[in-house]
């Protein structure tokens, strides 16, 4: 398939469009770049791979690249709370009013498959001890509640000849070339290697992650999956439920094979917790994660010794609300 990928150079596009390209795909990566133009340059040069730097809200360029085209995976977004937070008009403008023009126009061009990436967050905090894809959406931030609507928005455009699948991610962790140490696994590990120190804020807080390379290997299943299977579809994609005190203390217990590393505890008034299940995907679509949490770790450690994460702890490019700072997007 030719793969249109709104959104595609950042954290997990960075990996899933090698990943496409190795699989056979063409693809079209349409992305500002805010975080470097160096992401693709180990396949820049693939004849299948085709990049536009543009604004998903300007719709023409969007329906100029989108020509040939079969699948979107849509990625963009103003991503996670306090990023978006930084300026709500411009997080809607970006999360929420460009959706379903853009949805419409890929419907027009000929688009078969639209795979939306959702978040888990969409649930808000629940008692049950597993969530699963039929319980109510809970959103407890602008954020969250923009992509429980784009959600509503891309099923109720889906049709025989336009398969609409959502995916609602648990929180990715590990190493990518285009890097966030923003996420809370990543985060940790970040803070374990660079200072020694590792601060949790609460820690019985539940956090359902998952691994970048099972996360790319979901879109991927889901992409080739057959129609009927995956039409007006929902799927949880996670793996591990820890609490943030456990994931505190893998990174801890890593990085500690390597130096010694101090683990201290704060209050929080961050009540968000929940354990998602992915039982759903596993059953209908037999996809089953194969990374571990502790995996993530050792790659990050591993990308801090072999200097391929510079100045890690103050590199804006790594932290999505200081490069949304540093270029003030309007």
């Amino acid at each position: 398939m030719h793969v249109f990928i709104p959104g595609g150079a950042g954290y997990v596009g960075s990996r899933l469009v090698p990943f496409l390209l190795e699989k056979g795909h063409s693809v079209t990566v349409y992305d500002l770049y805010l975080y470097g133009e160096h992401v693709f340059d180990a396949v820049g040069n693939n004849p299948r791979l085709k990049q536009v730097k543009g604004d998903i809200r300007d719709l023409a360029a969007m329906e100029k690249a989108l020509k040939g085209s079969d699948a979107v995976i849509h990625l963009a977004c103003i991503s996670n709370d306090p990023s978006f937070e930084l300026n709500p008009a411009l997080g809607k403008s970006i999360n929420l009013d460009c959706f379903e023009p853009f949805v419409q126009l890929a419907k027009k061009q000929g688009i078969s498959r639209f795979i939306y990436a959702s978040s888990s967050s969409v649930y808000g905090v629940k008692a049950e001890p597993n969530v699963t894809e039929e319980m109510s959406l809970e959103p407890l931030t602008d954020y969250s509640l923009f992509k429980a609507e784009c959600e509503k928005i891309l099923l109720s455009h889906g049709t025989e000849d336009f398969v609409c699948t959502i995916i609602r991610p648990a929180t990715v962790c590990g190493y990518a070339p285009r890097q966030r140490l923003d996420v809370v696994v990543n985060l940790l590990t970040n803070l374990a290697y660079n200072t020694g120190k590792v601060k949790v804020t609460g820690g019985s807080q539940m956090r359902p992650n998952i691994h970048i390379e099972d996360m790319i290997r979901a879109y991927v299943h889901v992409l080739e999956s057959p129609k009927e299977k995956i039409q007006n579809e929902i799927f949880n994609v996670g793996y591990h439920n820890h609490t943030v005190m456990e994931l505190a203390k893998m990174a801890q217990e890593i990085v500690g094979q390597r130096k010694p590393v101090e683990l201290t505890v704060e209050p929080t008034d961050d009540n968000r917790s929940y354990h998602v299940s992915s039982e759903k995907i596993a059953e209908k679509l037999n996809f089953k994660p194969q990374h571990t949490i502790k995996n993530a770790i050792e790659d990050l450690v591993q990308a801090f010794e072999t200097g391929k994460l510079q100045d890690a702890l103050n590199n804006a490019s790594y932290f999505n609300i200081k490069t949304m700072k540093a270029v003030n997007l309007q």
